[in-house]
């Protein structure tokens, strides 16, 4: 476990990458209508959305999902505005059939990564099947996930 102020520094993979300021971050989650957890703040203020490094590129699970028996991967995270953002969250939820109270952070359009704010103003992060309408719960908040992340290389082959 990397503690999240060590993690921040080296959480992006190289390459360019414009910084988003704090005045967008709050307008984003006024227009979500969340709180967007600080931490994704510090990340998005570094570089607003992207790859993210190899060494915390997946999260372990605690059961097997669609993806592997071990991990699921964390290999981007979306930033806000451009192509594909969390402000496509309330899009994505009904193209997708995700819940309604979801920002996603990261997906391929068949499995999604989201902070979820269906129990709490403070979200978990969660994981979603969209096709076999499952989830399974990753982390109670997004720091926590942060700090948990890991390479996905460190995984055996499946």
């Amino acid at each position: 476990m990397i503690p999240f102020d060590r993690l921040k520094d080296t959480f992006w993979d190289a390459g360019p990458g414009e910084p988003l300021n704090a005045r967008t971050f709050a307008h984003a989650g006024r227009e979500l209508g969340v709180r967007l957890p600080l931490e994704l703040g510090e990340l998005l203020g570094l570089r607003n959305g992207g790859t993210v490094a190899a060494h915390c590129d997946a999260f372990p699970t605690s059961e097997a999902t669609s993806y592997s028996g071990t991990h699921v991967p964390f290999d981007h995270l979306l930033g806000v505005g451009g192509r594909l953002s969390i402000l496509d969250s309330p899009y994505l939820s009904t193209e997708w059939g995700l819940p309604k109270r979801v920002v996603v952070l990261s997906g391929d359009g068949h499995t999604w990564i989201a902070l979820d704010y269906r129990l709490s103003a403070e979200p978990s992060v969660t994981w979603f099947d969209a096709e076999l309408e499952s989830e399974l719960p990753l982390a109670p908040t997004f720091r926590a996930f942060a700090e948990g992340l890991v390479p996905s290389g460190s995984f055996p082959a499946e």
